[in-house]
């Protein structure tokens, strides 16, 4: 192959930037606005679950509002606004984050991190991704990826491994715990109660399963991390974590130390995430505290460090501006469900699967379910709004197949969760890739193998679940 026609091929290879992508997504679902039929189910407050529940017997179609050509432009400004918590604590965490690093807070604490784990690195990679995938188990916060990673990066490229590892060790941690959880409140937790399953019930089997898929997740990412220690230039991340570095600047590799200010200011930050946490468990913060919380930990974090007032506002400024592509990509992301929900096409496509699903063998039933579910993530991101607009259709319609209703809700968890950090369309995923500057076609090529083999062990669940006739019922 000569130098022109190589050339040409580099050039056609080239994948698009992520913004393409996610247009061109947007594009083909403003197109199916024309094709699929509006339609709508009636919605009633259940006092049981405290939410907006779908009555499934009353689907019906409703006049077409196909997208417009200016409603296609602005579907990604529209999105913007309606992901805007995302985009906000995205914000938020970058900046927090960016001024205990310019107070040299998070450089020292890493430098003593990295002299005691001097060849033995590779074992934090197991202990935090267990951490994380117990936290999802019974928190439910994958938005909490976007706090691990600006702490991950900066460690994970001290101790010899890259970017991709940094941002695998929190996805990936995160993803099994809430795809397996035993008390997950946004999808195991409403799922059961919408089924009228007693809560928290069959936990011992989806424990097996939480084991198993955590042991082949830590092993995939060590693997990978052990492979680019070894041999820096393997990685898919190896050019830009060159860049990467250059912005820690010295931080990966002067020895520094905490001195007394900067231990306080750390300790006090500390202090800071353990309140935020235990007010996500106990007292129902969502992302305004959580944000906020990082905010906190800016200022007092900053002012005890000895930082001046615009010192401080300088860094924010600075952080900001390192995760501005992420939050930017959030905000487009959301637009594709924005221009499903304003064409009212989103209960159609729930209703068609429903269909699909009774007429499949039960045998085949709730494999079907959950490669329904599957679909069904990619048009509702989040994971209580699928529960809450797919189970009261797909409960009963697990009587019907002869599907127990416990094994529907984990066609729900399957189907909502592992796709969770594969689909563009999720916010939080988007934004932590853009915390840990890692492009989605390098994190596609990384994880897809791996979503392969969760998928194979998916289905072997379902299959079990279905013979041993899970239940109690």
């Amino acid at each position: 192959m000569d130098e022109k026609t190589e050339q040409i091929v580099k050039k056609f290879s080239k994948v698009p930037h992520t913004f393409i992508i996610l247009l061109g997504l947007i594009l083909v679902v403003a197109i199916l606005t024309y094709i699929i039929p509006a339609g709508v189910y009636d919605r009633y407050y259940d006092e049981t679950t405290g939410r907006e529940l779908v009555d499934p017997e009353s689907f019906h179609e409703v006049e077409k509002n196909p997208t417009s050509i200016i409603e296609f432009f602005s579907s990604s400004v529209d999105g913007m606004v309606d992901a805007g918590y995302v985009v906000v604590l995205t914000f938020a965490v970058g900046s927090g984050v960016y001024v205990l690093e310019k107070a040299g807070i998070v450089t020292a604490a890493i430098q003593t991190l990295t002299r005691k784990l001097r060849g033995r690195g590779i074992f934090i990679i197991p202990i935090l991704m267990a951490v994380f995938a117990l936290l999802d188990c019974f928190v439910g916060m994958c938005e909490l990826t976007m706090v691990y990673v600006p702490i991950l990066l900066p460690l994970m490229l001290a101790m010899g491994f890259d970017s991709m590892t940094a941002a695998a060790t929190a996805l990936i941690g995160s993803q099994v715990g809430f795809t397996l959880a035993l008390a997950n409140p946004f999808t195991t937790i409403i799922g059961q109660k919408i089924s009228g399953l007693p809560l928290m019930s069959g936990w011992q089997f989806r424990l097996v399963f939480l084991l198993i898929f955590l042991t082949i997740g830590i092993l995939y990412v060590c693997r990978h991390a052990n492979k680019v220690y070894k041999d820096p230039q393997s990685s898919l991340m190896y050019e830009i974590d060159l860049q990467t570095k250059k912005e820690l600047g010295s931080s990966l590799t002067e020895s520094k130390t905490l001195n007394t200010r900067q231990k306080i200011a750390g300790l006090a930050a500390v202090i800071i995430f353990v309140i935020m946490v235990y007010g996500v468990i106990n007292w129902g913060w969502d992302m305004p505290q959580i944000g906020g919380s990082f905010v906190a930990i800016g200022i007092v974090g900053g002012i005890l460090a000895g930082m001046s007032g615009n010192e401080i506002c300088q860094a924010f400024i600075e952080g900001s501006e390192r995760v501005l592509e992420g939050a930017l990509i959030i905000g487009v992301s959301r637009g594709i469900a924005v221009v499903m929900q304003n064409a009212q096409i989103q209960d159609t496509i729930v209703h068609f699967f429903g269909n699909v699903l009774q007429g499949i063998p039960s045998s085949l039933a709730a494999v079907g379910m959950m490669v329904a579910q599957t679909i069904l993530e990619f048009f509702i991101s989040s994971g209580s709004g699928q529960a809450v607009a797919t189970m009261p259709i797909m409960a009963p319609l697990a009587d019907i197949i002869g599907v127990t209703r416990q094994t529907a809700v984990m066609a729900l968890q399957f189907g909502d969760g592992l796709t969770n950090i594969f689909y563009p369309v999720s916010g939080y995923f988007i934004a932590t890739l853009g915390l840990a500057k890692v492009p989605y076609d390098k994190w596609v090529k990384f994880f897809f193998p791996l979503l392969l083999v969760e998928w194979v062990l998916a289905i072997a669940a379902m299959i079990i679940a279905q013979a041993i006739q899970w239940g109690p019922f």
